[in-house]
């Protein structure tokens, strides 16, 4: 992408990116919503890179946090997702997320009962998604998970453990309700 291009246009491109542009890959063939928010800056910089032929719908935040986001192809990020990139975060291609998701690669240290839990600082494991995961709306992915190829995870479920491929799973904490292979 012509970074030069798309800021002359900002009434066709409606999203905002903040930080070093160099750490931002955008796709060739991309349909973004109003309201989207790419950020590389704050908490120490990172990377975004998106693979060919995303759709991001309105009031999207992707922010790496200091961590980096890779977005593979054929991938669609419904409205009002929240994705961070604090330990890593890795999508697969042909992966849909429905509304209202959030990924968070990252978990607070809470274990001294002296110390403030914000300054105990973050585990960061980091979330990888395989291909053709289909996420349903309102799921919350947390910090160490790994789902694999073809997986269904049901709305509103909170994954805080690894998903086997073609897995379905569902509910909170999410477990396994049914497999695509039978």
């Amino acid at each position: 992408m012509d970074w030069r291009k798309l800021l002359k246009s900002p009434k066709k491109y409606k999203f905002t990116l903040l930080g070093d542009l160099l750490n931002i890959r955008l796709p060739s063939k991309f349909s973004f919503g109003h309201n989207v928010i790419i950020d590389v800056k704050s908490a120490g910089g990172g990377t975004i890179s998106f693979g060919e032929n995303i759709y991001i719908g309105h009031n999207v935040l992707l922010a790496s946090y200091g961590g980096n986001i890779k977005i593979g192809d054929n991938c669609s990020i419904n409205p009002s997702c929240i994705l961070y990139g604090h330990g890593g975060l890795e999508i697969g291609n042909n992966v849909r997320i429905a509304a209202q998701c959030v990924f968070i690669p990252a978990n607070h240290i809470f274990d001294d009962l002296e110390k403030p839990i914000y300054i105990q600082g973050l585990r960061k494991e980091g979330i990888i998604i395989s291909d053709d995961v289909w996420f349903g709306a309102g799921v919350k992915v947390l910090d160490g998970v790994k789902v694999g190829k073809g997986a269904v995870v049901a709305a509103g479920a909170v994954l805080n453990k690894d998903v086997n491929p073609f897995e379905i799973v569902g509910g909170v904490p999410a477990k396994v309700i049914g497999n695509r292979l039978k």
